[in-house]
């Protein structure tokens, strides 16, 4: 059975990786509208990949015998100033949830929920992915500058990242 401080968390932290999924089917918008469709696609399997966390949470907290309680969702950031200022707020997004996991991880080796800290460990492998992944994507673009042919080629290449198999419930 979860504790109240851990299911609150855990609900909390369902709120913010929706949100995220939210943030980024924002930024994916935004680059629909900027011609840039390789980065809006990148941006697409990212708001998907956030929802799977979400659901993992979701799970794991059923499982447990847990209460999910959606949250509001609040509205995400819709305008950006270029391609590099959207990866920089997806990096900061993605740092601010990296935060939030670690908290989560502290609460629940606190309550001795080692049930939580097992499922938490993934979360915590898969923010270095995350974190990495954006600042990649920044050094690329601030290396590509103002040269809109490396911006395509950045776009070409944004757009070839293919959906990761979604994780079901066995």
């Amino acid at each position: 059975m979860l504790s109240a401080h851990v299911q609150a968390a855990l609900n909390d932290q369902i709120n913010l990786e929706l949100a995220s999924s939210y943030a980024y089917l924002a930024m994916a918008a935004h680059f629909e509208v900027s011609a840039l469709p390789g980065m809006a696609n990148w941006m697409r399997m990212q708001s998907e990949e956030e929802r799977v966390h979400a659901m993992r949470l979701f799970d794991h907290m059923i499982d447990r015998g847990g209460k999910v309680v959606l949250q509001p969702i609040e509205q995400p950031m819709l305008e950006f100033d270029s391609p590099l200022s959207v990866f920089e707020a997806a990096l900061g997004h993605e740092q601010a949830v990296t935060e939030a996991i670690n908290s989560l991880y502290r609460l629940a080796e606190d309550a001795n929920d080692y049930a939580s800290q097992v499922m938490l460990q993934w979360f915590i492998s898969e923010q270095v992915e995350e974190e990495k992944n954006a600042q990649t994507a920044i050094e690329q673009l601030r290396m590509a500058g103002s040269d809109a042919s490396a911006l395509l080629m950045l776009d070409q290449m944004f757009g070839s990242r293919a959906a990761e198999p979604a994780q079901r419930r066995g």
